[in-house]
């Protein structure tokens, strides 16, 4: 038999029969008239050429034929129905789901440790993947359907997505020991000085976080000399730590990348740039009870973290927010 050419809801009306055992209680359970199921089992019986269900005193009984193929029709219409009714009764601790997280190597190393641990504390039996923002970019964006979340800076979003707020960070430079700008105060003469090193972290092009360090820095009359551009903030600490170039980067970064490498921190020659950073999601996961799960862990672990400042609170965001949501806003380099 072609299955394209038989009407499944004929299998409904045989599984409710099955299970009922009464084609009465079966047009019940269907909400339909006991002649439509009759109507139904009788041209189920002339495609499959079987009586499929015969009356044996006040009830029916299935024939072999039918009695195989009762627990596979339990089976299919129970996976149905669970595709249809969605991950409504979602057990954190019981999933084996897996979710995906979009992170830059800052925070591949600032921010994932909180979240592995609330994530093998919470969801102790699911799988937690980490991507690039490479890879984010490549597969379409949270839209494509490979990544459930990523942690941005703040910016207009793009209709269908979502966000919720994290933290906020600030910038610093970061020179060799030894640097002659390490000795004295960076003022903005030495600043323009300087050749710098560039981080291009999605797909070898500036960021939201670069775009509007670069417009801010223009507005305090601060200019860069490009030197080199890296796509990670560690490739960038590396250079920094083995020629005279400088570069810029989160604070939190900075200080992480210095115990690992002889690094200065410098403070910015203006007021230093301040970024809320974000959780942003698509809609195609913002109704899933899953998803909403592992998006609350995320936000939970970053927003109680000791490098974590404000409140974090899983908002939405259908249109772009204004400007003013979309800049760094500054402050005294003193933190």
């Amino acid at each position: 038999m072609n299955l394209s050419t038989l009407d499944l809801n004929l299998l409904l009306v045989l599984h409710a029969v099955l299970e009922e055992r009464s084609a009465a209680r079966a047009a019940r359970r269907l909400r339909v008239t006991p002649s439509a199921v009759s109507n139904s089992l009788a041209r189920l019986r002339a495609q499959l050429g079987d009586p499929l269900v015969v009356r044996s005193g006040r009830g029916l009984v299935p024939t072999p034929r039918a009695q195989q193929i009762a627990p596979r029709l339990r089976a299919a219409f129970g996976e149905i129905a669970g595709a249809i009714e969605g991950d409504r009764a979602f057990d954190p601790r019981a999933t084996t789901r897996a979710f995906t997280l979009a992170l830059s190597d800052l925070d591949q190393i600032c921010s994932l440790p909180a979240i592995a641990r609330a994530y093998a504390a919470e969801m102790p039996r699911a799988t937690l993947r980490v991507v690039s923002v490479d890879h984010l970019e490549a597969t379409g964006g949270l839209g494509g359907g490979d990544v459930d979340a990523t942690i941005a800076p703040a910016h207009p979003l793009p209709p269908g997505h979502h966000a919720a707020d994290l933290f906020e960070q600030d910038s610093v430079f970061v020179v060799r020991r030894g640097h002659p700008c390490a000795r004295r105060r960076l003022t903005r003469e030495a600043f323009n000085s300087l050749r710098h090193i560039d981080i291009h972290i999605a797909l070898g092009r500036g960021g939201i976080g670069n775009r509007a360090a670069v417009e801010a820095l223009a507005a305090q009359g601060l200019h860069r000399e490009i030197a080199a551009a890296v796509p990670t903030f560690s490739a960038a600490a590396v250079i920094a730590a083995n020629t005279d170039l400088v570069a810029a980067m989160p604070r939190r970064i900075a200080e992480a990348l210095a115990r690992l490498a002889p690094l200065t921190l410098l403070e910015p020659p203006v007021a230093a740039l301040v970024f809320r950073m974000q959780l942003v999601w698509h809609e195609r996961t913002h109704e899933d009870e899953g998803a909403r799960c592992f998006r609350e862990l995320v936000i939970a672990a970053l927003r109680d973290g000791p490098r974590a400042r404000g409140r974090a609170a899983e908002g939405t965001r259908k249109k772009p927010s204004g400007p003013r949501d979309s800049r760094p806003t500054s402050r005294s380099p003193t933190r």
